[in-house]
């Protein structure tokens, strides 16, 4: 079998280096080396386009690559493109940069000088690895053959202000309009999103934390395809087990979800863990949910401000989304985007809990009346933020990536929120 490579290399005499070695290996067939992270993922998408089977098997990410810091670049091709097997090639080989190039997403990595066996077994071993991942995402006749699906995340400034309720109505709102949807819980010590739709599940998100490579198969397993037509992978019963899912965990769960459905909507509760934080930093969409009121506003605000100092997402970034709204309110729309910086939605959640009492107490929110003004807000919103119907045109760049992107930022950007928050606290 032919193995297609495509080299980036931002340094001319590296990339000249990389395509005389490959020129040797047998059976592969290397493609004109890309200069920098813009036109990689332009290429890349470009091909996804047409099919699956015209991306490469393997990419080659060497370290002086720009302007996208190497780890990131490959954090965002196998995020947006999982049926590629991407490889580093750097002159550190050692096991801490080894740890952080596999949890960003990385197959293998290559040490310089450039040695043909390590290139051989390396490109080898991505290959193998592709080809495998291709055949699954093959058997199932809904998996998406484009760069993966579109993930939101859905969090709450504190307790109580509605994040889970406005999750569920968002993928609900999908689901209706034909996506392909999946909603997980990740609120993983007190997730509710079960309780709501009544439906109980002997798996769980913890299930996956475990396993490094999650196959279609093994994912169905884990996700109860529910009767609204959405994919549930629900928090677990036992609180505790929450720990089970750290940010590797999280990453693994996102991407394989990416790469199954076209929109993954996770509901993210309101504390900052490791693994909610991840799925932050990952989101093409990241929506926090405040009631207008100065102990809900304050805590959003703090939230939104700890994204940033971990460097998980930046305040403009970030959609807001203003639940139980009334016009006689005191704090307004207006004044909560003044106050956390945040972008505001067009479209505020109206103040009518008497709609929702029926339906929330039976645990059966997917029988909200249509006429329901909560329900009416909340799918219009799912609208605005562009959740019913794929993108008009193929995004010729990923989403807006939420950190600094700079390349002093690479080192703590790989170490994941929390060590960031540790090692902040240290410095």
């Amino acid at each position: 079998m032919t193995t297609r490579i495509l080299p980036a290399a931002g340094d001319p005499d590296a990339a000249r280096a990389i395509v005389a070695l490959l020129s040797q290996l047998p059976d592969a067939e290397p493609a004109a080396p890309v200069p920098d992270s813009t036109t990689l993922l332009d290429t890349l998408f470009r091909l996804a386009a047409d099919s699956l089977d015209e991306l490469p098997e393997v990419v080659l990410v060497h370290e002086r690559i720009g302007p996208v810091p190497a780890l990131e670049l490959i954090r965002e091709v196998a995020l947006r493109f999982p049926a590629v097997g991407v490889v580093l090639i750097s002159s550190d080989a050692g096991p801490a940069l080894f740890s952080a190039a596999m949890d960003s997403g990385a197959r293998g990595l290559i040490g310089l000088p450039l040695a043909y066996e390590e290139l051989a077994a390396r490109v080898q071993a991505a290959a193998q690895w592709s080809a495998g991942v291709r055949r699954h995402l093959g058997r199932g006749p809904e998996a998406p053959a484009g760069p993966g699906g579109r993930v939101v995340t859905v969090t709450g400034a504190k307790g109580g202000v509605g994040a889970t309720f406005t999750a569920v109505q968002f993928a609900l709102a999908a689901a209706a309009a034909g996506r392909r949807t999946a909603l997980v819980d990740l609120d993983l010590q007190a997730g509710d999103v079960g309780s709501y739709l009544d439906v109980q599940f002997r798996r769980s998100i913890a299930d996956l934390a475990g396993i490094q490579d999650i196959s279609p198969r093994v994912l169905q397993d884990a996700v109860y395809e529910d009767r609204t037509g959405l994919a549930l992978l629900l928090a677990p019963a036992e609180g505790e087990r929450g720990e089970e899912v750290d940010e590797r965990a999280a990453r693994h769960v996102i991407g394989a979800l990416r790469a199954r459905y076209e929109l993954v909507v996770i509901d993210c509760g309101s504390q900052v863990t490791g693994a909610n934080a991840t799925a932050v930093e990952l989101a093409d969409l990241a929506v926090m949910v405040t009631t207008p009121d100065v102990v809900a506003v304050r805590a959003a605000k703090r939230t939104v401000r700890m994204w940033e100092r971990l460097q998980v997402r930046k305040a403009e970034d970030t959609t807001m989304v203003v639940n139980r709204w009334s016009r006689h309110t005191e704090i307004q729309p207006s004044l909560i985007e003044k106050i956390t910086k945040t972008r505001p939605t067009r479209t505020p959640v109206p103040a009518a809990f008497k709609e929702l009492q029926a339906v929330v107490d039976a645990g059966r929110v997917q029988d909200l009346d249509n006429r329901s003004t909560v329900k009416q807000a909340l799918w219009t919103l799912a609208g605005e933020l562009g959740l019913l119907a794929a993108p008009d045109a193929p995004a010729g760049s990923p989403a807006p990536a939420s950190g600094s992107g700079s390349g002093s930022a690479l080192a703590l950007r790989a170490a994941g929120p929390v060590a960031r928050l540790r090692r902040g606290r240290e410095g």
